[in-house]
């Protein structure tokens, strides 16, 4: 399923459907109202099959692309009994090379399983929680999964690109931004030579500790991204188990209302 677009306008995807009961409202309600092309899945959590069921016929009537959102750090993995590492040990782990390439690459294939079990089909796209997607390890598993991954269409999944530093708005953007491109440098080249097509630049970067600043940032990116860029936000409303799985409740609630205004 191809992102929609309208004239020049960027993709707006909603990153982590399936985190809480709270953020997976928020985003049926984003795209029930046409505000979202697209979101991203944690299929790593018990409730998966529950909430995928309240997603999938409002994300069918309206035409929303549903990837999968890969996780490796932080929370209970799908192929294993102890929580993942956090993710600056994982990016020491990648950089030292300690990774357990096999342990990993069996967790995405258990979360990639999982969302074909439910949703009956291969993701539309795939991207990374804390932009896991862009290790070494992950790009590995990409290359090596991707004949699994095409539809009976013949489509395989795009992939979330590498951001673009030159569209940030504030200096702590830039380094936040010139940060992840260090992680995905080769990102794009290497998997376009693999046969995938890759959707970019990432953009929609914010310092969210200070969550009234998405509105100038969308703003911004409304005005200068290109047409192809992909807009990531991150939804939600406020309940019990948010509150145990991310410390930035109060943007999740910010960027909801503002993309509403959209």
């Amino acid at each position: 399923m191809d992102m929609k677009t309208t004239g020049a306008r960027p993709c707006i995807v909603a990153d982590g459907y399936g985190l809480s009961p709270g953020v997976d409202q928020a985003i049926r309600t984003l795209i029930a109202e046409g505000k979202i092309c697209g979101t991203s899945c944690m299929t790593v959590f018990d409730d998966w099959r529950d909430e995928a069921e309240l997603l999938l016929p409002v994300a069918q009537d309206h035409g929303t692309a549903l990837g999968l959102h890969l996780t490796l750090t932080n929370f209970k993995p799908l192929s294993g009994v102890k929580p993942m590492c956090s993710m600056r040990r994982r990016m020491v782990q990648s950089l030292l090379g300690g990774i357990d390439k096999g342990k990993l690459q069996r967790e995405l294939d258990a979360q990639l399983n999982a969302f074909i079990d439910v949703v009956g089909r291969t993701p539309d796209y795939i991207d990374g929680y804390q932009h896991v997607h862009y290790f070494p390890v992950v790009r590995e598993w990409l290359i090596a999964r991707r004949d699994l991954l095409i539809s009976p269409r013949g489509h395989a999944p795009w992939l979330r690109g590498e951001p673009d530093a030159n569209l940030a708005n504030t200096l702590s953007q830039r380094l936040c931004i010139t940060a992840i491109k260090r992680m995905a440098v080769g990102f794009n080249r290497q998997m376009a030579e693999a046969g995938y097509q890759v959707r970019g630049p990432l953009t929609g970067f914010y310092m969210r500790r200070n969550p009234q600043g998405f509105a100038a940032t969308l703003k911004h990116i409304m005005r200068n991204a290109p047409k192809n860029a992909v807009i990531m936000c991150k939804p939600g409303h406020a309940d019990a188990v948010l509150q145990s799985r991310d410390r930035q409740m109060k943007a999740r609630e910010v960027e909801f209302a503002e993309l509403m205004r959209q």
